[in-house]
């Protein structure tokens, strides 16, 4: 999760700029699902940031290796917005982003209190809560919400996902 990655010297991002036939169409779209499962800054076409770690470094050189085997061509890049104002509004649209996904955790966990089918429900929104958090790079108010909104729906009567089961593995606390 966001929480538990070593902290980046402010400012320094990496980013991708790469270009993709249009034809075919399915190398340009699996780049672009790839980029976006990252959780990306989009800077503008063909431009995208994230804060600068070894992973991230990683993951987009990855992609650039896609986008030139595909025809294309790409580049990676080290840089610093010039000022805190711009690196701030990067970090509020991705922040933005992951509170929207969020959100949709908070409203599949509340739409399923109460269902026959909560464990896989919470199951589901577990795994969903793992994706998010790997491209969460600047955690909103919406990510604890959410964490405590699948929490409350696996606590429920008939939605015990992951938990242990009860007294049947304990015959001690039969007796």
């Amino acid at each position: 999760m966001a929480a538990d990655r070593p902290t980046r010297d402010p400012g320094e991002w990496v980013l991708l700029s790469y270009r993709v036939p249009r034809e075919p169409s399915t190398p340009r779209i699996t780049v672009w699902r790839k980029l976006k499962r990252l959780g990306v800054a989009q800077l503008s076409d063909g431009l995208v940031a994230l804060p600068a770690d070894a992973r991230t470094h990683e993951q987009l050189e990855w992609i650039a290796d896609e986008a030139i085997e595909a025809g294309g061509a790409a580049s990676i890049w080290l840089a610093r917005p010039a000022t805190h104002a711009q690196e701030r509004e990067l970090a509020t649209a991705m922040a933005d982003a992951r509170a929207a996904e969020y959100q949709a955790v908070i409203g599949q966990a509340t739409r399923a209190t109460g269902a026959a089918n909560a464990t896989s429900v919470v199951r589901r929104l577990r795994a969903e809560l793992r994706r998010i958090g790997r491209r969460d790079f600047f955690p909103p108010l919406e990510r604890d919400r959410a964490h405590a909104a699948v929490r409350a729906l696996a606590d429920e009567p008939g939605g015990k996902a992951g938990a242990a089961p009860k007294a049947a593995n304990h015959p001690e606390k039969n007796a």
